[in-house]
């Protein structure tokens, strides 16, 4: 039964989130503003780490099988993939480097913070 509520946890933020996406209209997917309210709830401690940890790491551990049904539509329209390689590929290296940017930033922020 634990896991069950943990789970109903998880989604009931999503949920939350998606419905603040079509009653507010911000820019964002509603799972990513729920997991987003999620975060912020668990920073606040409204909601204990203990309350989705489990189910939490359980979905961790499996998260590459989220991504097959991604990887299969994209078979779906690589003729227009194939078209648009080069812009795709710089696309790639731009946002990878960007996000080695930020993160490489970010833990030297909070290792700044906590020494």
């Amino acid at each position: 039964m634990k896991y069950v509520r943990q789970m109903g946890l998880i989604l009931f933020m999503a949920f939350i989130g998606e419905v603040l996406n079509k009653v507010v209209g911000i820019p964002l997917p509603g799972s990513v503003l729920g997991l987003l309210l999620l975060l912020g709830f668990l920073l606040t401690g409204i909601v204990k780490l203990t309350q989705v940890e489990e189910v939490s790491g359980f979905l961790l551990s499996h998260l590459t099988l989220f991504f097959v049904p991604a990887g299969v539509g994209l078979m779906t329209v690589a003729g227009a993939l194939a078209k648009n390689w080069l812009v795709l590929l710089l696309l790639s290296i731009f946002t990878t480097l960007l996000v080695l940017t930020v993160t490489a930033l970010t833990v030297k922020a909070l290792r700044r913070k906590t020494s």
